[in-house]
């Protein structure tokens, strides 16, 4: 805000001391002019007394300044500094997700995209017939179709809610291969469909396109939840307001380096990523194929107290999880195209991705669409594969 400038116009006078032939002024005016002792006292013949309380109240109000000043920064500094007290939690095993019955605990989601993607979900049934889900004994897949070669409408693609919900616990999922191509949205995530974005989200793996940039954590959430203040994380702060309704509903996100999704994971063997969910705070961990703490590997009870520093933290400190974190089912998807990667500033940003998309482009379809409706064997590496996932419950 800019102000207009404040002029002070000062008055200054004093006594003539020029003749009175010079002034023009005859003996007797003298006489009709204002006596000189009862003229407005000059500074050094002001009362002494009234000075000295003019500079005692000017002294008390500077101090007071310096003492607000003071009392605010350390109030302030005192906030910044404020940090939830991520104690030890003694965990234990209440849910597995593996082996050849890992999708029997989840359901299908058959109904229109809500982000508006340019995909078809496909039933459980239909995911089979098309081996868009699969599972052994070492690993679970889903993934998008890669056989037909006109999907004008938009390509089949698989998205499964856990049926058990959780309002706290610590998840770990076992990642052997993460999704990525040219107009693909995956993601590993947590919320509440029935109630969104009450119950709040948390996204633990999500990328877009080509994947070159690493895995984004994010919280979308209802009002009343930032991430502002002190957190101990590796990863880079994108922004700090979960609400849903600012920045396009970005949500408050984290940014891992490259070798935490895409290509460069997968050529690494996966890794595992552990997420908590508690009242102090959600945290997410990344640990590298070769680098898993021990007490994941052996299943027992994992402690997160000892690991190394998290990828993301969202501390509880302006954001109360218990209240924006609810009813939390395991979602996995890979949509296609959507609000996010089929935007064109993302999307054209990838030279890979435009370059490809203006050589078949449609005269009804975005550049995004054109890629999923006509590129079938752009998406062969489009498509997740966990060993398990995992999930602890506090004791």
């Amino acid at each position: 805000m800019s102000y207009a400038p404040i002029t002070n116009m000062a008055h200054k006078g004093g006594y003539n001391s020029h003749s009175s032939s010079a002034t023009g002024l005859q003996p007797h005016d003298f006489h009709s002019q204002v006596p000189y002792d009862t003229a407005a006292p000059t500074a050094s013949q002001r009362s002494p007394r009234t000075c000295g309380r003019r500079a005692w109240i000017s002294a008390l109000v500077v101090t007071a300044i310096i003492v607000i000043a003071v009392v605010l920064g350390v109030v302030l500094g005192l906030k910044a500094e404020r940090y939830p007290n991520y104690s030890k939690l003694n965990y234990s095993i209440l849910d597995t997700y593996e082996g050849t019955s890992f999708f029997d605990s989840f359901d299908y989601f058959t109904g229109y995209d809500p982000s508006d993607g340019f995909v078809h979900y496909v039933d459980q049934q239909g995911s089979v017939d098309q081996n868009l889900t699969f599972a052994s004994s070492m690993s679970a897949i889903l993934r998008v179709d890669t056989t037909v070669e006109d999907d004008s409408t938009g390509r089949d693609s698989v998205r499964v809610t856990s049926k058990n919900q959780y309002d706290s616990g610590l998840f770990i999922f076992d990642i052997l291969h993460t999704p990525y191509g040219c107009g693909t949205w995956p993601a590993i995530w947590t919320a509440d469909p029935s109630s969104w974005p009450k119950n709040g989200e948390i996204d633990v793996l999500e990328a877009v396109n080509s994947a070159t940039t690493g895995n984004q954590m994010t919280l979308h959430t209802s009002n009343g939840c930032t991430m502002k203040d002190k957190r101990k994380e590796s990863g880079k702060v994108l922004t700090t307001n979960c609400y849903n309704r600012t920045d396009s509903n970005a949500g408050c996100g984290v940014q891992g380096p490259d070798d935490t999704y895409g290509e460069a994971l997968n050529s690494n063997g996966g890794g595992v990523y552990a997420m908590e969910l508690r009242t102090a705070g959600i945290r997410v961990w990344f640990f590298g194929r070769n680098s898993i703490p021990t007490d994941i590997s052996d299943g027992t009870s994992p402690d997160p107290s000892s690991w190394s520093t998290p990828l993301a933290d969202f501390p509880s400190t302006d954001c109360s999880i218990t209240d924006h974190f609810t009813n939390q089912s395991i979602i996995m998807n890979i949509d296609l195209c959507g609000s996010w990667a089929g935007e064109a500033k993302y999307f054209t940003s990838e030279t890979a991705c435009a370059s490809s998309a203006s050589t078949n482009q449609g005269a009804s379809l975005s550049a995004c669409e054109t890629i999923i409706a006509t590129n079938a064997t752009d998406f062969d590496e489009a498509y997740w594969e966990l060993g398990s996932i995992k999930v602890y419950q506090a004791q």
